[in-house]
């Protein structure tokens, strides 16, 4: 979600806080020399930095949000492992009925649908239960004489209700998230300048005397390494799921 917001940024709005944050540890770090070249800069300065990092932390990923989201994830990722039993099943009486059902299981839709659960695309799922509900009800009474029961068949119409369910209970807490953010768009400006005067003075400080503490304040390089972080943090939660 991109901010529509009068200001020369392009990044993500969760990642103005988390590169504010990183260049507030750098400026902590470098305080006394920022001090030297203004009095502007002091400890009351990078404390009132900090309490607009965390007003605006808390408006772009609010922690309720956040747990609400995780809460529903967890129960979609079950949902899906859920299927691969029905999935299998089905699979099995689509083969007992070769001959009454012409039809094939890729074309049935089973093989993409488990796919799909692996890799945790829900959006993909609910496509494609859409399909295999659609072929059930084309081949009922054929699986049904093979051993599909109607609670099987119920198993895949639950499933994807619930999964559908959800899906709209995220939509709507990312909405909700993205008005309150439309409506206090000034604190995400402030900040972001706050961000952009720091990094300047930065350069100031450091362009000819430290090459090293003048790339902690390259807004490109600051993004770069957030953006690294963060897919470093998604891969180790895929591995962990």
């Amino acid at each position: 979600m991109r901010l529509n917001i009068r200001c020369n940024f392009d990044f993500k709005e969760e990642e103005l806080p988390v590169l504010c944050r990183f260049a507030a540890n750098h400026l902590a770090r470098d305080l006394s020399d920022f001090t030297a070249y203004s009095p502007r800069y002091h400890a009351h300065y990078l404390a009132d930095l900090e309490s607009r990092i965390e007003v605006v932390k808390e408006l772009v990923r609010p922690d309720s949000e956040t747990v609400e989201q995780q809460v529903i994830t967890e129960r979609m990722y079950q949902m899906l492992d859920n299927l691969i039993f029905p999935i299998n099943y089905l699979e099995g009486y689509l083969k007992l009925a070769a001959n009454q059902v012409p039809i094939s299981p890729a074309d049935f839709g089973l093989v993409q649908l488990r796919k799909s659960v692996r890799q945790r695309d829900v959006e993909s799922v609910l496509l494609l239960l859409q399909i295999v509900d659609g072929n059930i009800k084309k081949y009922k009474n054929d699986l049904m004489t093979k051993g599909l029961s109607a609670a099987l068949i119920a198993r895949f119409t639950v499933i994807s209700k619930l999964l559908d369910e959800d899906m709209d209970k995220k939509f709507a807490l990312v909405s909700q998230r993205y008005a309150n953010v439309q409506k206090n768009r000034g604190l995400l400006k402030d900040l972001y300048d706050q961000l952009t005067e720091i990094c300047s003075v930065g350069k100031i400080l450091y362009r000819s005397t430290n090459a090293s503490k003048l790339k902690d304040y390259i807004l490109s390089r600051m993004i770069c390494q957030v953006r690294r972080i963060g897919k470093e943090v998604e891969e180790t939660q895929s591995v962990a799921v």
